[in-house]
């Protein structure tokens, strides 16, 4: 075991269902092991700062069924300093903190990564991103809310588009990547789908609708990836209405509304179970590492190569959703 006794929390970067499950299992296995745990308010921002707080069991009561993040998060442009990230260090050696969790995306990882090695400071990270783009692990913190949120909006969606035989383009997040889109075309039985990673073309969504009306199916879904290559809904929605004058056609985008709500179980059992190994971890006297779960199994991956590789998607999924969307 390490020397460890003062660790700190904080989550940065967009919010994500099971953020807070995630810190409630910090602070709960933390004091377990006889540990000080604080959390460190509004991110790397808070750190510069010195917004950071002893946090106790009780402060962490009633929290796992809650969206967003009780620590909250915040952009810092301070941190991106040498100057900033030396405050931030300053305010952690004024609370005696000799470890940090990390719950984010990339641009977490990154700082982790640096201030870690600038000043020795042992970090842990934890995917929390909707966008479940970390290499790394199976699933980030917040997906699987995500997508569910997603599907039900597009369920919704259905009826009317049924109810008035309309084509609906429905924007989800996904700026880089099409996870969420290719997860929520799949469940919620989309036409086609948009995704950042594949050159599906207008030509190719003409003929896919085109070829719908023959069978004479009375309405259609397209989900689109808000990263992908033809622009977002609404431009693609219009370069098929401009090539099909006779289609009624809507847009709906989900936008923030898939970052809110409570997280589905499968987030917080996920969250849980990063959040504890994260202290172990830290105990164990491991840094540097980003927390992931492949194959229902805890891994451990560098901060520099969880940072510089792409995670895929599976090309298997995307075939099988062409073949389904017939």
């Amino acid at each position: 075991m390490s020397s460890i006794r003062r660790i700190a929390v904080f989550t940065s970067g967009g919010d994500a269902p099971g953020m807070n499950a995630a810190v409630r299992a910090v602070v709960r296995t933390a004091v377990y092991h006889d540990l000080h745990v604080y959390g460190i308010y509004r991110g790397y921002d808070g750190m510069v700062n010195g917004d950071i707080k002893r946090l106790e069991v009780g402060d962490v009561a009633n929290i796992l069924q809650r969206g967003g993040t009780v620590l909250k998060t915040a952009r810092s442009e301070a941190f991106r300093t040498k100057e900033g990230r030396k405050q931030a260090y300053e305010s952690l050696m004024a609370h005696d903190i000799d470890g940090v969790v990390a719950i984010g995306g990339d641009g977490t990882y990154t700082g982790a990564n640096i201030f870690s090695k600038e000043y020795n400071i042992p970090f842990v990270g934890l995917p929390g991103t909707i966008d479940n783009d970390i290499f790394g692990t199976d699933y980030t913190i917040g997906f699987d809310t995500a997508i569910n949120t997603a599907i039900e909006a597009v369920d919704k969606i259905r009826d009317t588009a049924d109810s008035h035989n309309r084509l609906f383009f429905v924007e989800v997040m996904g700026r880089h990547a099409g996870f969420i889109a290719l997860h929520t075309g799949i469940g919620s039985g989309a036409g086609a789908i948009f995704l950042p990673e594949t050159d599906t073309s207008i030509e190719e969504l003409s003929d896919i609708l085109h070829k719908s009306a023959k069978r004479q199916k009375l309405f259609n879904l397209v989900i689109v990836a808000e990263g992908n290559k033809n622009g977002d809904a609404n431009t693609i929605a219009k370069a098929i209405k401009d090539a099909n004058p006779e289609y009624d056609i809507k847009v709906t985008i989900i936008g923030h509304l898939q970052r809110g709500g409570s997280p589905t179980a499968m987030d917080r059992v996920l969250a849980s179970r990063m959040g504890h190994s994260a202290v172990q971890t830290l105990l164990r006297g491991d840094s540097g590492v980003a927390i992931g779960i492949i194959n229902d199994k805890i891994t451990f991956t560098p901060f520099e190569e969880a940072i510089s590789k792409t995670k895929q998607l599976n090309k298997d999924l995307v075939r099988m959703a062409e073949i389904l969307a017939m």
